[in-house]
């Protein structure tokens, strides 16, 4: 397995849909992985430590893991199936036993950047889902990232991601999310 990190979020330039850029430790290798919209502001708030007025979902499953005495162990993304992706949340008992969870790799991630845990991915899935990286364009764009998310105050993401965080869910009725049953996750 080789543990990996978050890169970045940008958005697919064909279909605006956001893609969570993981990266090997060797920074070699980036997995491309589509989510939808509220995932990735989900992601977006975890990694930029932001705290709405009210629990977001992937907070309030922590708080749940919480109050139940589970603790966050890591994340595994474990394999791609016709196109999408799949991933285990690990979660440690008090007595030490392991219990791995099916989840969205989309929602494993939202929970490991605010529970700061690990992201791991198993390495056949690095292989077949990887696109090799330009590291020097690559820092160019990750430092255009950081600056442009550097001056957004909490509010300002709120108002620009259409969420609503006094709304049952945080949202509101316009965003985009894909019919039960069907996945936004696929691979590249």
């Amino acid at each position: 397995m080789v543990e990996m990190e978050i890169t970045g979020i940008i958005l697919d330039a064909a279909s605006y849909q956001p893609i969570v850029l993981l990266r090997d430790p060797d920074g070699r290798r980036q997995v491309p992985i589509w989510v939808d919209k509220v995932q990735a502001h989900s992601i977006i708030f975890g990694l930029k430590d932001l705290h709405p007025p009210r629990p977001m979902t992937h907070d309030l499953m922590l708080n749940l893991l919480q109050v139940a005495q589970l603790e966050f162990d890591r994340i595994i993304i474990s394999s791609i199936q016709d196109s999408t992706f799949h991933a285990e949340l690990r979660l440690r008992r008090q007595d030490k036993t392991v219990v791995s969870l099916d989840c969205r790799p989309s929602d494993a991630i939202a929970l490991a950047v605010r529970n700061k845990a690990s992201i791991w991915m198993v390495e056949e899935v690095v292989s077949d889902a990887s696109i090799p990286v330009d590291a020097e364009a690559d820092a160019m764009d990750t430092e255009a990232f950081h600056k442009a998310i550097a001056d957004i105050s909490p509010a300002e993401l709120i108002r620009r991601s259409g969420m609503n965080p006094d709304s049952p869910g945080g949202t509101t009725d316009s965003w985009d999310d894909p019919r039960p049953g069907e996945s936004s996750e696929s691979g590249s």
